[in-house]
């Protein structure tokens, strides 16, 4: 469906490569996971596959908890692509390295929070919360972008990480705006999952910024 020519490539990725193109006159990004040459090719097809067809599932289930995402174009399970909707707007990132009021840095983070919320109500887990991932259209809507790293669950432990590596983000990159941001995060979250899950996931945040190390779920007993 889509030749090398009418791609052009955006980012290297460990995982996966993104590229610039169009799917049926629309502006498109490809991602396309690639060949591991240290895995067996019948295995290493079988990851690419799964992986590819996991992130458009948690994409599709994202939209049903009312968290806008970008829509899937086209899924090649054999190569491992993904053909998404190119999202106009500007990366989050972008915003709040500009000078931004007071006001706006609030409802900003009030406004990703209710979204992170509504993922984590349907058991969603982003797995790479940053400003980068996050699109402001021109319209003022909020989009989320790139669950490569996406998961199920329900475990506390998984959504405070979810929270803590935003955090992580906020305080490497925008220094300035990050407590007063997070806060805001924490305000929308609660809107949406209500003031006991709120103080369940801030305790959780207080856990995992003393130790310092996230347990994944596979190390867990």
């Amino acid at each position: 469906m889509f030749s090398r020519g009418e791609m052009r490539l955006l980012r290297k990725g460990a995982e996966a490569n993104l590229y610039l193109s169009t799917f049926q006159g629309c502006k498109a990004l490809v991602k396309h996971r690639v060949r591991k040459a240290y895995r067996i090719p019948k295995l290493d097809r079988r990851i690419r596959t799964l992986r590819t067809v996991h992130e458009a599932e948690l994409l599709h289930e994202a939209k049903k908890a009312g968290v806008p995402t970008p829509l899937i174009y086209f899924l090649d399970k054999n190569e491992g692509k993904l053909v998404l909707q190119f999202v106009e707007g500007e990366r989050l990132k972008e915003i709040l390295d500009r000078d931004v009021s007071q006001a706006k840095v609030e409802k900003l983070g009030v406004r990703l929070g209710s979204l992170i919320g509504k993922l984590h109500r349907r058991g969603i887990i982003h797995g790479d919360l940053t400003t980068s991932n996050v699109i402001i259209t021109p319209e003022g809507g909020m989009v989320l972008i790139d669950f490569g790293l996406g998961f199920y669950s329900q475990q506390l432990e998984d959504r405070g990480m979810d929270l803590h590596l935003l955090r992580q983000a906020l305080e490497s990159y925008h220094t300035r705006l990050a407590k007063p941001f997070f806060q805001a995060v924490l305000e929308g979250y609660g809107k949406i999952m209500g003031a006991e899950r709120l103080r369940e996931v801030e305790a959780k945040l207080k856990e995992i910024k003393a130790r310092g190390r996230y347990v994944p779920p596979e190390e867990r007993g």
